[in-house]
């Protein structure tokens, strides 16, 4: 008899089908049956899922969780967010040579500190405990840690490239023959291990975070076409992954690197992923470029396999004083986040620098005001940074003055010009902030100025929000649902103090819930099936003898759910610092990974963090993955009667969700 029976559950398997009311059974962590009116006895536990969508557990794509991984390898906030699988070794940084410590390098803690925000106090226990020196070492560390979500490895160009020649080396120089050879075959022993790709990365805001490194891009940027293209090659060969970002501020280098996908030039396409798609608030160019790229490299023509990740949500960003993710892309900004997190003194010098001064009022007047081509491109939509310059946009979360929480910055701007203005009669709406006034410069002349002297008041005790992306809901939609993307791109793990978009899966179902059971299921396997395809992974598909990865929905709670209102910025224990967060509450209602419950009813299971649930997932075609085909094969023989309802059963669901979905309140 089953372990698990999931009762009348709306099921959506993952292949892109209108879903079906039925059962589905769970036995020795796998699908074991679907069909209606399964047998159970009094073991079995039974599931009743009138009105819930039963789905296979949610992928995603792109996390740097590998350093979460060592902390707390259960992923919490991953799994009660209904997400199964996730792919680590993103952006060319991960942990998969160890911690890599020689000749006083700290490579993790250089990589990863400003490239994705994370506090070096958390970076350094990382380090600690990365004791393994190979590829195969890491993949017996990973089986053996009590995971919670299935892991994907990829192999990271940067801890590659320090592998073998250092990271000063690495930084400064071309790597010799030998040493290109030498990461040729380390690179083949990771894909033959069973590593599902390759990450490099491009963008040219990622810095490294120790001295005497400050000025200097992480390795994966110093490579040259050639080493990338013999690297690629062994990838293409494996029938692998390459996972990248471009070099978003010249797109001919872009194009020329992106070639590498295609088929027709190189004999076989090389599956390409690249972060990200966003439809950026500064530059509304950007969505048509990635397109007209992802078209061309796709075409016949090309024969390319080409996908850009699409984040499911609203890109919003916190900064701390003017350190957020995106800062470095902005040479006056740059020279603040180069200062320790904790070292004021060294901001509040550069703060009041003449020099850095007359630079950075230049860059944040820029385009603002008279007429000049910076002033037409910021009025289209043009301009070249993705950060915006408008106090309009800047949300107030955190800072010594209560009334200016929740309200944009542009708001006591406007009062401290009317307090200056009145002579300190009018303007300032508390005691408090008529002192505060006292203290700018006056007249304070522009939000240039205002900037300034708010960070050398404040430094990080001034925390604001911002959205850079996906403003507009009927682009981002077309993005979600558009051939030629790849959704699930959440960046779990990453930027503990800057983002939260652990619920990206769950918003792109919402906005697929607006449109229909069929849109749901088309959206359901964009964030299983599909990347789990491109991925050549043994998951994503919910079918007897498949592992038994599911997840609980309740489509009620996902309608009223508002995204926008439940972040929340709370201390994580397990990880020594604050961290943002988004919960839904009572949308997901059950996450079974490998045939046990991990989440079920806003709690986790007793045994969750303590024993294993998930496994490192490795390709289809890998040696370990086609023994477990195998079993799959086996118990789908023995069940052959088990299938879900034909197509009219299909079609009789479809009808009654949209009776119901008429009388619900929109």
């Amino acid at each position: 008899m089953p372990d698990t029976i999931y009762r009348n559950a709306l099921f959506f398997d993952g292949t892109g089908c209108e879903p079906v009311v039925t059962d589905v059974a769970v036995s020795d962590g796998r699908i074991s049956a679907i069909g209606i009116g399964l047998e159970a006895d009094e073991s079995t536990r039974q599931v009743a899922c009138g009105g819930l969508w039963l789905m296979p557990g949610l992928l995603d794509i792109h996390t740097h969780l590998d350093l979460e991984l060592e902390l707390a390898p259960e992923l919490p906030e991953v799994v009660r967010h209904g997400t199964t699988a996730v792919v680590i070794g993103n952006c060319s940084i991960g942990v998969t040579y160890g911690n890599q410590r020689r000749d006083g390098e700290d490579p993790i803690v250089d990589c990863f500190a400003r490239v994705e925000n994370m506090p070096k106090s958390v970076l350094g226990k990382v380090a600690d405990a990365c004791t393994w020196t190979d590829s195969q070492q890491y993949l017996d560390h990973l089986g053996g840690l009590a995971l919670g979500p299935n892991v994907i490895p990829l192999i990271p160009h940067s801890m590659l490239r320090v592998e073998v020649m250092g990271l000063q080396a690495s930084i400064n120089r071309r790597p010799t023959r030998r040493e290109r050879a030498s990461m040729e075959r380390l690179l083949d022993a990771g894909m033959a291990q069973g590593y599902a790709g390759f990450s490099t990365d491009a963008l040219p805001f990622h810095f490294l975070a120790n001295s005497p490194h400050k000025k200097s891009r992480i390795p994966t940027q110093y490579a040259g076409f050639r080493e990338l293209a013999r690297l690629t090659g062994v990838v293409r060969r494996y029938g692998r992954v390459w996972q990248a970002t471009p070099p978003k501020d010249n797109i001919f280098e872009a194009f020329r690197s992106f070639l590498l996908t295609s088929g027709r030039l190189f004999g076989r396409p090389l599956r390409t992923t690249v972060l990200a798609i966003l439809d950026l608030h500064t530059n509304r160019a950007a969505v048509k470029l990635c397109l007209m790229l992802s078209a061309i490299l796709n075409s016949r023509l090309l024969d390319g396999m080409f996908r850009f990740q699409v984040l499911s949500g609203t890109f919003r960003i916190w900064s701390d004083g003017a350190i957020n993710p995106l800062a470095d892309e902005i040479p006056e900004l740059r020279a603040l986040n180069e200062c320790e997190p904790e070292d004021r003194a060294a901001r509040a010098r550069i703060l009041n620098d003449p020099e850095w001064i007359a630079s950075f009022r230049h860059m944040w007047l820029n385009g603002k005001k008279g007429l000049s081509l910076a002033r037409l491109r910021r009025v289209l939509r043009q301009e070249e940074t993705v950060l915006t310059r408008r106090l309009a946009d800047m949300m107030v979360s955190e800072c010594p003055l209560d009334n200016w929480c929740d309200h944009t910055l542009d708001a006591p701007y406007q009062r401290l010009l009317c307090w200056q203005e009145s002579g300190g009669q009018l303007g300032a709406a508390t005691s408090a902030e008529a002192r505060f006034f006292e203290t700018f410069p006056n007249p304070i002349c522009d939000d240039a100025a205002f900037i300034v002297h708010l960070l050398r008041q404040w430094d990080t005790d001034l925390r604001w929000e911002t959205t850079i992306a996906n403003r507009n809901p009927a682009v981002l939609e077309k993005l979600l649902f558009h051939p030629l993307t790849l959704p699930g791109f959440n960046d779990s793990g990453a930027h503990l103090a800057n983002i939260g978009f652990y619920d990206g899966n769950l918003r792109f179902l919402k906005i697929a819930q607006k449109q229909g059971l069929q849109k749901v299921a088309q959206a359901v396997h964009r964030l299983t099936g599909l990347p789990a395809e491109f991925f050549n992974l043994n998951t994503g598909v919910v079918k007897v003898g498949a592992q038994a990865d599911l997840c609980l929905i309740d489509p009620t709670a996902l309608r009223q759910w508002n995204p926008e209102r439940t972040y929340e910025f709370v201390y994580r224990s397990q990880l020594g610092c604050r961290q943002v967060i988004n919960r839904p509450k009572g949308v997901v209602r059950e996450v079974m990974i490998a045939g046990r419950t991990a989440w079920r009813d806003e709690e986790y299971v007793p045994d969750f963090g303590q024993t294993q649930f998930g496994r490192v997932l490795k390709p289809q075609d890998h040696p370990d993955e086609q023994m477990r085909d195998a079993a799959a094969r086996a118990t789908a023989e023995q069940n052959p009667d088990m299938n879900p309802p034909d197509n009219a059963a299909r079609a009789r669901v479809r009808a009654t969700y949209q009776n119901v979905v008429m009388l619900l309140p929109q």
